[in-house]
């Protein structure tokens, strides 16, 4: 049965692992890819729940495979956190951050400060994401701010995380731990909540009817599309297999193998 045409559709927001790249490898198809979406003049943003990684450094390995994504076509769960509070946290507001340098950087690049774990002066906000190398002892001041009225955000709820040790604990692990200590639900911001995608589409000034999503995974790419009345394109290149699909109440628009599927049925698509 043939799929509905492309041509729609001038917007893109793409997931990255599973779609444009698997481990350390670009996923066969990605230039052309590319070629195509440049060609057509079809805006593109990369959203990602990475939370550690800066976007700088996310295009320097796209570009390293010989693509031109810059990182300004890149929004990652600590980026649309740093633009989410700089939306609602006045100019210089303390944080207490969890982090890695993909989350602290955009922090400190809006401005806000950022407190010591030593530090215990109020904060407006306490901020989490994923830190391999995190301490009781942070978790636990955590913990004291959110109790002591700060709010409390996640960079994504990513419970766990796929490792070559084999499944560990994600960033929704570390949510869950100051959680359960403060009896306080953490706003999330990366998929499949909308906001990831709210500030995706804000960067392109998309038009929603004209933007599709692609991701590889149903309850977090897919899922975020419908949450927000946008169209979808499932890849059977990362996370979810195409016989997993009917245990899933929503669906994808579209499925492909693989991106050069994708890429030829655009291709083929005529406005």
């Amino acid at each position: 049965m043939s799929q509905p045409s492309l041509a729609p559709y001038r917007y893109l927001i793409t997931d990255m692992d599973g779609v444009l790249w698997r481990g350390r490898e670009p996923l066969p198809g990605l230039l052309d890819f590319v070629r195509l979406l440049r060609a057509r003049g079809i805006r593109l943003m990369c959203a990602t729940n990475n939370a550690s990684t800066l976007a700088e450094t996310l295009a320097e390995r796209l570009q390293s495979w010989g693509t031109d994504i810059t990182a300004d076509e890149i929004v990652t769960s600590s980026s649309a956190t740093a633009d989410y509070l700089a939306e609602r946290l006045p100019a210089g507001a303390r944080l207490y951050a969890i982090g890695m340098e993909g989350l602290r950087q955009p922090l400190l690049a809006r401005g806000f400060q950022l407190a010591a774990e030593d530090d215990r002066a109020e904060v407006a906000a306490v901020v989490v994401g994923i830190d391999w190398q995190v301490s009781y002892s942070q978790l636990k001041r955590a913990a004291l701010h959110v109790r002591a009225g700060a709010r409390f955000i996640g960079t994504n709820g990513d419970r766990t995380f796929p490792s070559p040790e084999g499944i560990i604990p994600g960033n929704g692990a570390l949510l869950a731990f100051i959680e359960a200590a403060t009896d306080t639900p953490p706003l999330l911001i990366g998929k499949p909540e909308r906001v990831l995608y709210e500030m995706a589409l804000k960067r392109m000034r998309a038009v929603p009817d004209q933007t599709l999503v692609l991701g590889d995974r149903m309850e977090t790419d897919i899922l975020g599309a419908v949450r927000l009345g946008l169209k979808s394109a499932l890849v059977l290149t990362g996370v979810t297999a195409r016989e997993e699909l009917s245990a899933f109440e929503y669906q994808p628009d579209w499925v492909f193998n693989d991106l050069p599927a994708l890429t030829q049925h655009w291709a083929d698509s005529h406005d």
